[in-house]
């Protein structure tokens, strides 16, 4: 029997199990040896991302908006725009909210996304966390050998976005933004299911690497990871115009996909919550704007 997929929810403290989209599938190509094949001859290619993006910004994919919400019991009072405005369901994935649905708290930082969360005090805490024995390559996440030394000793916290959850991404710390390098890869899943099979995939999808001078907080540096079906990481601030802490950095369209946020050694220390789940080996539901961590 399949182990379920599980996450601390911070607003409850319980232990809750996600309802994961397209279940049945993904463990089909990351769980059964038959599921190979299919994995890297389609899944994995940026020509699918791409193909199924297009059904996704098709206008006939609008009629999916009602079963989806119904199905996994999303709130359209959070929306900025009314469920039958959508043209699309791509539209409707990259929706934005009603103002207030996301307070940003006073921390010096707080969480980039909506989503499931793991925290390490030091970025090289992360390595066989996924799987035993299998290095978190930080190197290879950056694109950069000596951007890696300078945040081996820092704080990491990888969030993790699935299907259901509102996809608009955002800065975690105020500050002056670098413009983003993007690094090509595949577009493997980057759910827990498959994780559990290739811990790679953090640093071998197509991925979007940013800087901010973020003052008492340090150089802080965020990783877009894409995955399956999200061939498009898209930004939306202006590169070196000054941004406030919660602001928006940008969208990913259809599908699951990931952040890395990291700090400098001694900058940042994570919020309990945070370190406590990530040490029982369960991520933390957490939403956009909450506390991440302080001085």
């Amino acid at each position: 029997m399949s182990t379920p997929v599980r996450f601390r929810n911070r607003a409850t403290g319980r232990t809750e199990t996600e309802p994961v989209y397209g279940e049945a599938w993904l463990r089909f190509l990351y769980e059964n040896p038959l599921g190979t094949l299919p994995l890297h001859a389609f899944a994995r290619r940026a020509f699918f991302s791409k193909w199924y993006g297009r059904r996704m910004d098709a206008p006939e994919s609008a009629q999916r908006i009602g079963p989806f919400l119904r199905q996994y019991g999303l709130d359209p009072s959070e929306f900025a725009n009314p469920p039958e405005s959508f043209a699309s369901f791509n539209a409707f994935f990259a929706r934005h909210l009603r103002p207030g649905a996301r307070p940003i708290a006073d921390s010096p930082a707080v969480f980039p996304a909506d989503g499931r969360h793991l925290g390490f005090a030091r970025a090289a805490d992360a390595n066989g966390f996924f799987v035993k024995g299998h290095p978190f390559d930080l190197a290879r996440l950056l694109g950069d050998a000596g951007l890696a030394k300078r945040y081996a000793e820092g704080a990491l916290v990888l969030s993790r976005l699935c299907p259901i959850d509102y996809h608009r991404f955002h800065f975690p710390v105020a500050g002056l933004p670098d413009a983003p390098s993007h690094l090509p890869g595949p577009l493997f899943s980057v759910s827990p299911i498959a994780l559990a099979r290739r811990p790679s995939i953090l640093f071998e999808n197509r991925r979007a690497v940013l800087g901010i001078d973020a003052g008492e907080a340090g150089r802080v540096t965020v990783v877009l990871i894409g995955a399956t079906c999200v061939g498009t990481i898209r930004t939306t601030y202006a590169p070196g115009v000054p941004v406030a802490k919660g602001s928006e950095m940008g969208t990913f369209l259809f599908g699951g996909s990931a952040m890395a946020t990291l700090f400098e050694p001694g900058r940042v220390r994570l919020a309990e919550d945070l370190l406590e789940a990530t040490a029982d080996r369960i991520e933390l539901y957490a939403r956009m704007g909450e506390a991440l961590g302080g001085f």
